[in-house]
């Protein structure tokens, strides 16, 4: 389906929901104040939902908000879910931060995310885009003094072209048909460059990709497994690491964070799209996922029955050092 048929199915979909009282608040995306910076949007009445949109740009992972939500009367909230949303939505449940009966997912398969970055690195740094249209398998950049069309698979998001579920494991309303489950992109792929190396060699890569960080959190914040009430790097009794941008506490961050998600993060994409400093946050991440898979056969958000490998013991586990 066309964008435009799909914001209209989905806006659809929201004032049923909110006309009805079956939800207290539809969670959705709407246009941003500036091209290719679509955001999150909460509609709470009929009338709000005229404001939902769906475009390739719409790249937060809305499972994020449902952390600690008030669900209003109705008990329950929409929220509008591709294939990595709704594997946090799973995930989210079996963590017990919400129940599935408190979340109606309206699901839409993924089209392919597109990162903006890549768009104004392709047209060049210099040029002001004031629109960007979507034409099947092109996009249309338009501007002052530039019009432009380009291949949309150049400039998708990263995590995009390795995805392994673009289709929503969990859906109550889908708008749309399935589509191919992923682009055909290896998601084991992402953590090679680092495993060729020497461990000596692998650490010096490591330094290199986190060297420009200054900690703002923003990809802690834009992910929906980071929801403690505390995070770790907040504590102070005892503290687990400093606040400064020195190499250790720089490091001590990026590997803890990533332990936490080991297991649960689903390759959304979330935290680069969030990184002021285009920091490639998942050539760590997709490292720890990719032991995962080879060690647990498991790949996290997938379905609600399975149980996440990292937070139970089996006597057959793997490590040695356990038993």
């Amino acid at each position: 389906m066309e964008n435009q048929a799909v914001t209209e199915r989905i806006r659809e979909v929201a004032k049923r929901l909110l006309s009805d009282g079956k939800v207290s608040c539809v969670i959705g995306f709407e246009k941003g104040t500036v091209p290719m910076r679509e955001r999150p949007y909460f509609a709470y009445t009929p009338e709000e939902a005229d404001k939902l949109i769906w475009t390739s740009f719409c790249c937060n992972n809305l499972a994020n908000f449902l952390i600690r939500r008030d669900l209003g009367e109705a008990g329950k909230i929409a929220i509008v879910a591709q294939g990595c949303v709704s594997r946090n939505i799973v995930g989210l449940i079996k963590e017990n931060q919400i129940t599935r009966e408190q979340v109606f997912v309206i699901g839409v398969p993924s089209p392919g995310m597109l990162d903006r970055n890549k768009i104004q690195q392709m047209i060049g740094a210099n040029k002001v885009i004031t629109e960007v249209m979507e034409d099947g398998a092109e996009l249309v950049v338009k501007g002052r003094d530039l019009e432009e069309r380009i291949p949309r698979k150049k400039v998708m998001r990263n995590n995009c072209y390795t995805c392994v579920q673009r289709n929503p494991v969990i859906v109550d309303e889908l708008i749309g048909e399935e589509t191919a489950p992923t682009h055909g992109g290896n998601i084991d792929n992402v953590a090679a460059p680092w495993e060729k190396l020497s461990i000596d060699k692998s650490w010096e890569a490591f330094a290199d990709n986190y060297k420009d960080c200054i900690r703002c959190y923003a990809c802690r914040d834009a992910c929906p497994l980071c929801y403690c009430h505390v995070c770790f790097v907040d504590e102070t009794m005892p503290q687990w690491c400093g606040k400064t941008q020195d190499e250790a506490d720089v490091a001590t961050y990026h590997i803890l964070r990533a332990f936490h998600c080991a297991g649960r993060c689903t390759d959304c994409g979330a935290c680069e799209s969030a990184c002021p400093m285009d920091i490639k946050v998942r050539r760590l991440t997709s490292k720890i996922e990719k032991d995962i898979r080879r060690m647990y056969d498991y790949t996290p958000g997938m379905d609600l029955e399975s149980i996440p490998p990292m937070s139970v013991f089996k006597p057959d586990d793997p490590q040695e050092f356990i038993k």
